[in-house]
């Protein structure tokens, strides 16, 4: 993940602030020190990381830090009030015009930044939104930037405008707008052509489409895998052409993160989205505070939330919640439990947005996705009936589960077993939070109150 190895060196630095009483000047200018190399390291802005670790010292080794009853704390909290500033402070949207006229973003980057799918993401969150995309294919270099364009277009239900190879991107464009004005479509997405490198030829091309067309908004797509290189990638780009916003890719890889915190202070221009993984919805909308949060540690609660409205249905959710409190809840509704958590990005992903389990929970600690997958398959292999009432699994029942999800009974008994124990625990804290009496489990606690 993204920013893991600059999260894990930032918490231990700041353990070490929060376990002294009283902070000297010495103390705070060796922590920022560290602050410094880690920054360096993670392939932030060599500039960046000298502006940022002067401003913080200088708010740092103040007055109200020093004498304050937990100065370890007020650095912490400076540091990531810095870092939200560095990366844009508020968020920013893509401004789009009413619904009855014609938005035109332009696409652009260099090749393998992710670009092409990046356009499809951005149209499914339009649609979504209500609006109705059109996707127009201009990299006339590669037929099958066009096709995956096409497909990707499919998936997402917006269409795809295309000419093939044969035509000028600007005449595609011009071609594309008036089937945009035929068929209502009210945002136009051009996916122009990117190389291995920044050319003339490429940036020529980017140009004449703005010279020729009232571009709304030119985003660029950079590959977060790059550090450095993605934001002289975004320079460039600015200087050239003139960008009114960044969308970073491939966030969820093993990337250091250091373009997203440098391409801000670099370029001027806000970061709009990022790529979280390869599904046509892993696009989070940027927002600096979370982004900070997640990178000093602290979690992320509101876009798990999201992640959980977006991925959970709210009827099927009320329907469970009954199930729990009654311990009526099958193998069945496990699997649908499974099913949502894969949605929001997997127990891996979901538990680094908690606060207090971020950044506690590293390497063999963190939940094994193999293990729920034979899990998975476990129940998958039963009977519907078996699924409904486990009561019914018998040892003969159990080996045949075990055979068909090709694992040992004994975790085909496992399983089984925390399913039982897990009901027996609802059972009893539905009697607990009923009200009805002090009894129960009530009953063998000592109450705080």
């Amino acid at each position: 993940m993204a920013f893991e190895s600059l999260s894990d060196k930032l918490q231990n630095i700041f353990k070490n602030l929060r376990g002294k009483g009283r902070l000297t000047e010495a103390d705070v200018k060796a922590a920022l020190k560290e602050v410094k190399m880690a920054l360096l390291e993670a392939d932030v802005n060599f500039k960046v990381v000298k502006q940022f670790v002067n401003t913080v010292t200088e708010r740092a080794i103040g007055q109200d830090v020093m004498t304050s009853l937990t100065p370890g704390q007020m650095v912490i909290k400076i540091v990531n009030e810095e870092m939200i500033a560095l990366m844009g402070s508020e968020t920013t949207e893509i401004t789009l015009k009413p619904a009855n006229e014609i938005t035109i973003l332009m696409m652009m980057g260099l090749q393998g930044a992710g670009k092409t799918t990046t356009a499809a993401k951005l149209a499914g969150k339009f649609k979504a939104k209500g609006r109705k995309p059109l996707l127009v294919a201009c990299d006339i270099y590669r037929p099958a930037a066009i096709e995956q364009l096409k497909v990707n277009g499919e998936k997402q239900g917006v269409p795809v405008f295309a000419m093939g190879t044969n035509h000028k991107p600007v005449d595609i464009v011009k071609a594309a707008m008036e089937h945009a004005s035929k068929n209502d479509n009210n945002i136009v997405i051009i996916d122009t052509a990117g190389r291995l490198h920044i050319d003339e030829q490429m940036m020529e091309e980017l140009a004449e489409i703005t010279a020729e067309v009232a571009i709304d908004a030119k985003l660029l797509t950079v590959d977060a895998m790059t550090g450095q290189d993605a934001v002289n990638v975004a320079k460039t780009f600015e200087e050239k052409i003139g960008i009114d916003g960044v969308i970073i890719t491939k966030m969820d890889g093993d990337t250091r993160g250091g373009a997203a915190l440098s391409i801000r202070a670099v370029t001027g221009k806000p970061i709009l989205y990022v790529g979280m993984g390869e599904k046509l919805s892993d696009l989070e909308q940027f927002y600096p505070d979370r982004m900070a949060s997640r990178i000093l540690g602290m979690g992320d609660v509101l876009t798990l939330i999201e992640k959980a409205e977006a991925a959970v249905d709210a009827e099927k959710a009320k329907e469970m919640e009954q199930k729990l409190k009654k311990a009526e809840f099958s193998f069945d509704d496990y699997l649908e439990s499974m099913a949502q958590i894969k949605k929001m990005g997997g127990l891996s992903d979901v538990m680094s947005m908690i606060p207090g389990l971020s950044g506690q929970i590293k390497g063999d600690q963190m939940p094994d996705e193999s293990a729920l997958s034979r899990t998975e398959a476990i129940i998958f292999s039963m009977t519907k009936e078996e699924r409904a009432n486990p009561e019914i699994l018998n040892p003969s029942r159990k080996h045949r589960i075990a055979n068909g999800a090709g694992v040992d009974i004994s975790e085909v008994n496992r399983l089984v077993k925390q399913f039982e124990q897990s009901r027996k625990m609802m059972k009893q804290m539905s009697g607990m939070m009923s009200g009805k009496k002090r009894g129960g489990l009530f009953g063998k606690m000592k109450l705080p109150f």
